[in-house]
C-alpha cells in the first residue's frame, strides 16, 4: 500500500503500468464549499500493483496520469464513473476511454438497480469493506495508513469484481449491451453541463412561459458565476430566491433587494446589474422562444391503465431477463411509450427494444396479452389483434389459459 507524492513517482508508477490490459481506477474529492469537485486521492490498481496518487501534494502534477487514462489501449474500470469520469473531464479536457463501469456492469447482468460496491465485494470478491474511514476529510494531511488501505481498497478488489463480470458478460453475450451504456459515459456531452439548462433543476409550482424563461436566464447567470468564482451554486442565490423572481420579475435594485434571501451586496453590486439585464432579455423574448414544462396533463386522457400495463410488463421482462429495470427504462418512458409507437427513448433502441420494447408495441396493438396463472404472470400471444369495441372471439391460446385459470 503506497501512496505517490511526486511527480517522478507517479510518472514512473505509469509507466508500469502503461501496456496493461485494464486499470481500475477511483477517486476521493470534497465539493461541500467548491463548485467544482477538489481531488483529493487518486486510487490506480493495474493487475499487479496498487497505488494513491496524492494531488495536493506541493509540486504535484498529474500529467503522466492523465495520459495513461487517455491511453486507447488500456481499459479504464470504475464503479459508479459518472461523478469520477466528470472530474477528469474537466482535469483533462477530455473523457477517460475505453471504459468499463462495474455498477452497471452489475445491472446488467442482473445484480439489481443501482448496486452497490460493497454489495459486489462481498458477493463477487468474497471480501468486506472497512467502513470506519468511510467519511473521513480527505481534503487533510497526512493521510493515515487505515485511510489509505480503505481507499485503495476500492480500486484492488475492483479488479476481481471486473474480471468475474466481465465472465458473466462473455458467457450471457451481452458485452454489447454495457458497450452502449459506455459509450453514453464516454461521450463528452454527458459532463458538458449548459448554464442555460440549469433551470430545470429548480422546483417552481408555475408553467407560466414567461415564469419560465426569466427563470432559464437568471439560473443561468447564477451558474456561471458559481462557476467563476468556485462556489456552490448556493452560496451565490438559493434555489427559492430564483424562483421567486422568476414569478415576480424585479425592475430595480430596490426590487431586487427586498427579494427574500438576496443578499444586498449582490442585489446593489454588478450581480444585480447583471440580474436585472438576465430579467430583462427574458421578457423581451417572444412567446415561442420561451421555454415550456411537458406536463403530465399534455398526455392522453385515459392512457393511466396502458401505463400501469407497461409497468408490469417491464418489471416482466426484466426479471426473465435478468437485468434491471432501471437501465431499461424509467416511468417517463413508459408514458411516452404509451402515448406513442415511435416514442424516441432509449427503450425503443438497441437491446432494450429487443428486450422490451417490442413486447409492449405488441401489447399496445392487442397482439399481446398479460395473464395471471396463480402467483405468477403469464404472457400470452394473441392470434388476432384485439381491439375497442371488437366483438371477435379471443384467440386459442386465451381460451386454454382461461379454462386453467378456471381448473385452478
Amino acid at each position: 500500500m503506497h501512496c505517490l507524492t511526486t511527480t517522478a513517482e507517479v510518472a514512473a508508477f505509469c509507466q508500469r503500468l502503461a501496456g496493461a490490459e485494464y486499470v481500475t481506477v477511483d477517486t476521493e474529492f470534497m465539493r461541500e464549499t467548491t463548485y467544482w469537485p477538489k481531488v483529493c486521492l487518486v486510487q490506480v490498481a493495474g493487475p499487479d500493483e496498487a497505488c494513491a496518487i496524492d494531488p495536493l501534494a506541493e509540486g504535484m502534477e498529474l500529467d503522466p496520469l492523465y495520459e495513461l487514462l487517455s491511453n486507447p489501449r488500456t481499459l479504464k474500470v470504475f464503479h459508479a464513473a459518472r461523478q469520477d469520469l466528470e472530474i477528469f473531464y474537466h482535469l483533462m479536457g477530455e473523457v477517460p476511454a475505453p471504459l468499463f463501469d462495474t455498477q452497471v456492469a452489475a445491472m446488467v447482468c442482473g445484480f439489481g438497480e443501482q448496486v452497490g460496491y460493497e454489495t459486489l465485494a462481498q458477493q463477487l470478491a468474497r471480501t468486506a469493506i472497512d467502513k470506519s474511514s468511510r467519511f473521513t476529510d480527505w481534503s487533510k494531511r497526512p493521510l493515515t495508513a487505515r485511510q489509505l488501505d480503505y481507499a485503495l481498497s476500492d480500486v484492488t478488489h475492483l479488479r476481481t469484481i471486473y474480471g468475474k463480470l466481465k465472465s458473466r458478460l462473455g458467457q450471457s453475450g451481452r458485452s454489447p449491451w454495457l458497450a452502449e451504456e459506455m459509450a453514453v459515459l464516454a461521450d463528452p456531452k454527458t459532463y458538458a453541463g449548459v448554464p442555460e439548462d440549469a433551470w430545470m433543476r429548480i422546483r417552481t409550482r408555475s408553467s407560466s412561459r414567461r415564469t419560465l424563461a426569466v427563470l432559464r436566464e437568471v439560473a443561468a447567470w447564477r451558474e456561471r458565476e458559481a462557476q467563476r468564482r468556485d462556489v456552490p451554486r448556493g452560496r451565490i442565490v438559493r434555489d427559492e430566491a430564483l424562483a421567486e423572481i422568476a414569478s415576480t420579475p424585479p425592475k430595480t435594485v430596490e426590487d431586487l433587494s427586498r427579494v427574500r434571501g438576496l443578499s444586498r451586496g449582490i442585489a446593489e453590486g454588478r450581480g444585480g446589474e447583471e440580474l436585472l439585464a438576465a430579467i430583462a432579455r427574458a421578457l423581451a423574448l417572444p412567446e415561442e422562444d420561451r421555454p415550456a414544462l411537458l406536463l403530465e396533463s399534455t398526455l392522453p386522457k385515459g392512457i393511466g391503465p396502458l401505463v400501469e400495463l407497461l409497468k408490469v410488463l417491464l418489471k416482466l421482462m426484466c426479471d426473465q431477463h435478468d437485468v434491471a429495470q432501471k437501465l431499461v427504462a424509467s416511468t417517463a418512458d413508459l408514458e411516452r411509450i404509451a402515448a406513442d409507437d415511435g416514442a424516441g427513448v432509449p427503450a425503443m433502441h438497441g437491446w432494450r427494444r429487443e428486450i422490451f420494447g417490442e413486447q409492449a408495441l405488441k401489447l399496445k396493438r392487442g397482439q399481446l396479452a398479460l395473464a395471471a396463472e396463480g402467483r405468477r404472470i403469464r404472457l400470452i400471444s394473441l392470434a388476432e389483434p384485439v381491439g375497442g369495441g371488437d366483438d371477435r372471439a379471443p384467440g386459442p391460446e386465451v381460451t386454454v389459459l382461461s379454462q386453467r385459470l378456471t381448473e385452478n
